[in-house]
This record gives C-alpha cells, structure tokens and sequence, in this order.
C-alpha cells in the first residue's frame, strides 16, 4: 500500500512540476519579448511605416513621428501649447540605417531643407510585441509605436 501511494505521490509532484515549468517558460518569453531580446524581425519591411511619440506636459504637448521612406527619413515634432492653443512644428530630413540586430539609428542633418550644425541622432530597438512595432529609444527607453497600429485601437 505504501509502495502505491509512494508512486501516486512520485507521479502528482512531477505533472505539478511540469505545469510550473511551462509557466515560468511562459513568462520568460514574455520578458524576453518585452526587452526585444531574441527576436527575428529581419522580415518586417519599415518602408512607408510612420511611428509616433506623444508626450503630454502640463503647459505643453510634444508629438515626434518618424516616417521611413527606404534610406530616407523624416523626423517632425510638433509642440501644442495648452494656454494659447497654438501648435508650432519641425521638419527634419535625413537619412536612416537598420542593422541585422534589430537596431535602427537615425540622423537627420536638415531641418526644413537647410543644414544644421549639430545633427540629431537616435539609436532605436525594432521589438514587437502582441503583433505590436515599436521603436524603443537605447538611451531614453522611449517607446515610439507604429501609427498602423495606434489607429486600429
């Protein structure tokens, strides 16, 4: 009796155990997936794709797009002031690099067609997440999300 319930009991620890370890694994592709870590997305084609980066401050609102036409890119922020309810804009062009690793850098050197002394770059991570692209800034952790998918919601 003993020797059956000893191998009931052997048998019931390891489904528990197994359950536990398919969630952990789980999670572990979540995080994984959350930090752009192991990720493909070399197929993911950027063309024509525009991302968007919205800031909300209490006496202003900042919103960035990048729009990716092949090699090109525009960067454009626009800034709304809440007091007086105008909107100022910038216009940047230049150009856009996409690595094997899922790293995307800009820089643009022209704002409104004329040159600009110092250039404005940024190192940005290709993730995806629930069927969602972002661009995820290197050095600010700023998540700019593809408008595709910001207009479906």
């Amino acid at each position: 009796m003993k020797k059956i319930f000893f191998v009931f009991y052997i048998c019931f620890a390891t489904v528990i155990l197994q359950a536990q370890y398919a969630r952990i694994n789980a999670v572990l592709d979540r995080l994984e997936e959350r930090h752009g870590v192991n990720q493909n997305l070399s197929a993911e084609k950027l063309d024509g794709r525009k991302f968007v980066l919205i800031k909300d401050f209490e006496d202003h609102t900042e919103r960035s797009f990048i729009v990716i036409n092949g090699k090109n890119a525009t960067y454009i922020e626009i800034f709304d002031d809440k007091k007086t309810g105008q909107s100022t804009s910038n216009v940047f062009t230049g150009d856009i690099v996409r690595s094997q690793h899922n790293i995307v850098s800009l820089r643009v050197d022209e704002l409104e067609g004329e040159k600009i002394a110092v250039p404005i770059a940024k190192t940005l991570l290709l993730t995806k997440q629930k069927k969602t692209l972002y661009l995820i800034d290197v050095n600010t952790k700023e998540r700019w999300i593809d408008e595709q998918m910001f207009s479906k919601k």
